[in-house]
């Protein structure tokens, strides 16, 4: 049993994860805005907390061994928030010892192709383009930080499939705007790379199989 915990559990890949870990075994804390408005979390340690202040991650995240970011505050500036939030997390999960971090990231953000982002190739929605360079400056941060923390960026491969049956089983792939994946599909990759980690300090993308 490993303790996780999970920033924005009440999201849908938040929940997701959150589903996938107890299905493990494990225990999580959920960091969630309003305790309250997640009734369905019902059970578990349940905190509210700053993702973007490193002194909450540092006192929230003590005595965990992993964290899951998955949070996204809609009324915060997208290029100020992701930023603000990997330096929270670098800075304070370092201070409370937490050895491994999953973060949700964005399609938008992978290679189709070496030095080629889906973002950048051609028919891409340029109405997305601030949305998706600010997913992209959060993970500037973790690949300029100078730190001891494992972390990981997972993503879809292109977007999740809302109405689709899980098939309990994921592939790891580029860029691709056609692919697509369950949250609970994903949740399984996001925490088989806690229990067993295969990939460090990059981007994956999430295929359904």
């Amino acid at each position: 049993m490993r303790r996780i915990i999970i920033f924005g559990a009440g999201g849908r890949v938040g929940r997701a994860a959150v589903a996938e870990a107890v299905r493990r075994g494990h225990h999580v804390t959920a960091v969630v805005r309003n305790p309250d408005a997640h009734p369905d979390l019902a059970g578990l340690h349940v905190v509210t907390g700053d993702v973007t202040d490193a002194g909450v991650v540092a006192d929230r995240a003590a005595g965990h061994d992993a964290a899951v970011m998955a949070a996204y505050d809609a009324g915060a500036r997208p290029d100020a928030f992701f930023a603000a939030a990997a330096h929270a997390l670098v800075d304070g999960l370092e201070r409370a010892g937490v050895e491994r971090l999953i973060t949700l990231g964005l399609a938008a953000t992978l290679e189709l192709a070496p030095g080629t982002p889906l973002m950048d190739a051609p028919g891409f929605p340029q109405e997305y383009r601030p949305f998706s360079r600010a997913h992209a400056a959060g993970s500037a941060v973790y690949r300029a930080a100078d730190t001891v923390l494992d972390w990981l960026i997972v993503s879809p491969a292109g977007d999740f499939d809302h109405t689709a049956a899980p098939t309990g089983h994921y592939t790891v792939t580029t860029g691709d705007f056609a692919a697509r994946v369950t949250h609970a599909d994903f949740a399984r990759a996001l925490l088989d790379e806690i229990d067993t980690p295969r990939h460090h300090r990059t981007h994956l993308g999430i295929a359904g199989a």
